[in-house]
C-alpha cells in the first residue's frame, strides 16, 4: 500500500531510528530517474516524448536525450517540459522536486510570471512573451 508523502514524513520525524523507518516503509521510497518519471508520465497521459517535445519547444533531439536518459535537463528544460505535458502547478512542482531542482517560488517574479502560465494553461510560447514583458531571462536563458 503506497503511504501519503505526509505520512512518511510523521514516521520519519516521530522515530528515533532511522533504519527502523526505512525498513517499515521500504515500498514508499522512489529513486527513479528523471528519464524514467517523464516516461511514466506520458503513460498516465497517453501522450509520446515527441508531442510533448514539440509543445515544450525544446529541440527534438535534445528532448529525446532527456527522455532517454543520455541528458540531464536544467530547471528550465523541465519548466519546458511541464508545460509541454500541460501540467498542473502541483505536478509541475512534483516534477521539479524528482529531479533535484528548486520548486518554483511565488515570491520570485519570474517564478511567479511561470507559475501564472501554468495555472491559466498558457503555452511556452505565451509564457516567453509575458517573461519578455517583465524583463526577466526567458525559459532557456538560465
Amino acid at each position: 500500500m503506497q503511504k501519503s508523502t505526509s505520512a512518511l514524513l510523521n514516521k520519519i520525524v516521530s522515530s528515533k531510528d532511522f533504519q527502523d523507518v526505512l525498513d517499515k516503509n521500504e515500498d514508499a521510497f522512489e529513486e527513479i530517474s528523471i528519464s524514467e518519471y517523464l516516461r511514466r508520465l506520458c503513460d498516465e497521459r497517453g501522450m509520446i516524448p515527441e508531442q510533448v517535445i514539440k509543445k515544450a519547444q525544446i529541440d527534438r533531439t535534445y528532448g529525446h536525450q532527456i527522455f532517454n536518459g543520455t541528458r540531464i535537463p536544467s530547471r528550465d528544460k523541465l519548466l519546458q517540459i511541464a508545460f509541454g505535458f500541460g501540467l498542473s502547478l502541483d505536478d509541475t512542482q512534483t516534477l521539479l522536486k524528482s529531479a533535484g531542482k528548486s520548486v518554483l517560488y511565488p515570491k520570485f517574479k519570474r517564478d511567479a510570471a511561470i507559475i501564472f502560465g501554468i495555472f491559466h494553461q498558457m503555452s511556452v510560447m505565451d509564457v516567453q512573451y509575458l517573461l519578455t514583458t517583465i524583463d526577466v531571462p526567458l525559459l532557456g536563458e538560465t
